[in-house]
């Protein structure tokens, strides 16, 4: 999966370039640039892959969920939804813009559930935040078509879904915005690293001028040149040291989620073997980024002696159930309230909490996670690693 599988004279290059200058800033010292704009010239780039007007690099897929709520305007008092299963980066920027995160069950795609989500709406939800979890698509139609009859917002975070495609479309293009990352273990990586898109021309300008302390980029837009400040930001600016590697590494995103889907396939036909074995549902098979391999059995009492088989074997599978980063009820921080702050924001406000979350509340998510196993696709399959899973497959389909 991650993009530094490729790492090569491309991405050497790239920087190159930017040492030459001297200039790391994404921003002025024109005279000593020479005309290098890496990170300027990899949100164009960006956006003319995925087919969007515009892109705002940031420092980080997080820093793009922030920055595209804070641009969106919601804040104290809102209610934004997303999923159970999900990073917990999704949240975390729903709660540091002072919102409060309401979460959805998720469904076969590993997704968030429309049918969930009509339930869940309220007259104080703002956003709804599908994720694209393990590089593949959501329901975003049906779900765009909910927000739509609500008049609500909708922020795809495509975070784990770089280069994937729904009936051609790019994800992070169906919304008013889509937000990605670019961290170590991202199919395409600068390290660190995020970026939003849209096609909202005033959408974009307000992130552009956020992430950038607020300043006015009116007079030049995509760079600064104003001295005027409409409203309050902070410093989410990318360097362009990552604009360089993300230049390299985007022109490659394509050919590695080809190379992903080929060994996802391999994975398939040995995982096939298992007695009761099903897969999740992948909506466009051909536009899948193939970042990961998820397959259920038909309980978790299956489940576990398939993976303890496996892990015997030397390729021991994911859990999500078991996993403390990405689904709810282990997000003891999230549930018990535990904040830095002395009076207890988020989670308190005027002496009183602002709301309580339930362990238990997402059951039908629980059930599935529970009997889920995952592996993660390489860009590269090596032979020893191929092997050793296919090997762990076929021993655990003699259950």
């Amino acid at each position: 999966m991650p993009g530094f599988e490729v790492f090569g004279e491309e991405e050497k290059q790239q920087v190159l370039e930017v040492f030459d200058t001297g200039v790391l800033f994404r921003y002025e010292f024109g005279d000593q640039r020479k005309g290098v704009y890496k990170v300027r010239e990899f949100e164009k780039a960006f956006a003319g892959f995925t087919g969007a007007a515009h892109a705002q690099a940031v420092t980080s897929g997080t820093a793009a969920l922030k920055v595209a709520l804070a641009a969106m305007g919601v804040g104290i008092g809102d209610e934004v939804i997303t999923q159970g299963f999900t990073f917990v980066a999704t949240w975390e920027a729903i709660l540091d813009i002072g919102a409060l995160p309401i979460f959805t069950e998720v469904d076969e795609t590993l997704n968030m559930d429309p049918a969930d989500l009509e339930k869940k709406i309220t007259d104080k939800t703002r956003a709804i935040i599908p994720v694209h979890m393990m590089g593949a698509p959501a329901r975003i139609k049906e779900i765009k078509a909910i927000a739509d009859k609500h008049g609500i917002a909708v922020l795809e975070d495509t975070a784990q879904a770089a280069g994937a495609r729904l009936n051609g479309q790019h994800l992070g293009t169906f919304g008013h915005c889509g937000t990605f990352s670019f961290d170590a273990v991202k199919t395409m990586t600068t390290g660190e690293g995020g970026m939003i898109i849209t096609s909202d021309e005033s959408l974009w300008r307000n992130c552009s001028e956020y992430h950038d302390h607020g300043h006015d980029h009116a007079v030049n837009p995509g760079g600064r040149g104003g001295e005027g400040r409409s409203f309050v930001g902070f410093n989410y600016r990318m360097m362009e040291l990552q604009g360089a590697m993300g230049l390299a590494q985007l022109a490659k995103l394509d050919a590695m989620c080809v190379s992903q889907r080929k060994n996802k396939a391999i994975l398939k036909e040995a995982a096939s073997q298992i007695s009761g074995v099903s897969f999740r549902e992948i909506l466009d098979e051909e536009g899948d980024s193939a970042t990961f391999f998820a397959f259920m059995l038909p309980d978790s009492d299956q489940a576990g002696r398939v993976n303890q088989v496996l892990r015997d074997n030397g390729a021991g599978a994911i859990n999500f159930a078991e996993n403390t980063w990405h689904f709810y009820p282990a997000w003891e921080h999230l549930i018990e309230g535990k904040t830095l702050c002395h009076n207890g924001w988020p989670f308190h406000a005027h002496g009183k909490r602002r709301f309580i979350y339930d362990p238990v509340a997402l059951p039908a998510s629980s059930e599935l996670m529970s009997r889920t196993l995952v592996y993660q696709v390489p860009v590269q399959f090596t032979d020893d690693q191929r092997d050793t899973t296919l090997n762990a497959l076929k021993e655990a389909a003699q259950l």
